[in-house]
């Protein structure tokens, strides 16, 4: 190996190293902090349960802060839980995966919600898709994440066009929807932690997911047109093996 390599090899793990330590260390003040939050949810429940059996109207007011106190403390604890997810070091279980069966698990546990709020999901998806290798849950987790932001994008209704494609050394998955799109500033920081545009939320569902795609040795990309819809293009590598045999076979472009 040439020195070149392994001074950045070193420089990897150095910062692997250091990130591990700052998840850590985020991760533990995150569990701090819910244990003081769960005393309060408790003693907010009890506080409610004694005001709802009163009637006076100084009584009424009280129990109206209450709710008030435990609507936040609900929004803190999902935003806690999703940032522990966020800043967990992830440890993948790969194993070799149809992608398309994947694809297909997530849009059939979204169907009855695209139903709903009038959305028509078309899916292409490529016959014969070699091979990936996939940490089934976390990816899973990665798809819904795409497949919940282009159903908010999409209020009124309209198409979401899922698709899968074999290119080179790599599989390719777009989804692609008709919502209301993204400007540039927002397309900048889509993958910022903590970044919304939304009233609620935490803004850590996307960089989430590219975490997680990442982690996959992939990468993800995103076209958006402000009042036209937006395009998320995840890039999967295949097994080294198989990447080689492609290489190789008359048949590859």
């Amino acid at each position: 190996m040439a020195p070149s390599d392994t001074t950045n090899q070193d420089d990897r793990q150095r910062l692997v190293d250091q990130y591990t330590e700052i998840a850590r260390i985020a991760g533990a003040l995150a569990h701090e902090i819910k244990n003081p939050l769960s005393t309060i949810r408790l003693n907010m429940e009890l506080l409610a349960e004694d005001f709802a059996r009163c009637e006076s109207q100084r009584e009424r007011r009280a129990l109206a802060k209450v709710e008030v106190v435990q609507r936040e403390c609900r929004r803190l604890q999902e935003l806690l839980d999703n940032f522990l997810s966020f800043a967990k070091v992830r440890r993948l279980n790969q194993e070799p995966s149809n992608l398309n069966l994947q694809v297909k698990q997530a849009i059939d546990f979204f169907r009855p919600k695209a139903a709903e709020t009038g959305i028509e999901i078309v899916d292409y998806l490529a016959p014969d898709l070699p091979t990936v290798l996939l940490d089934r849950e976390s990816f899973h987790g990665a798809l819904l994440n795409l497949v919940l932001n282009a159903e908010q994008a999409m209020p009124q209704g309209g198409q979401l066009v899922v698709r899968t494609s074999a290119v080179g050394d790599g599989v390719i998955l777009d989804l692609i929807d008709t919502g209301c799109g993204m400007d540039r500033e927002t397309q900048a920081r889509v993958f910022d932690a903590f970044f919304s545009t939304k009233g609620s939320g935490s803004g850590l569902g996307l960089p989430t997911t590219r975490k997680i795609i990442e982690a996959h040795g992939g990468s993800i990309a995103l076209q958006s047109e402000l009042g036209r819809g937006t395009q998320f293009t995840i890039k999967l590598p295949l097994p080294p093996r198989l990447a080689a045999a492609r290489e190789t076979s008359p048949d590859h472009p």
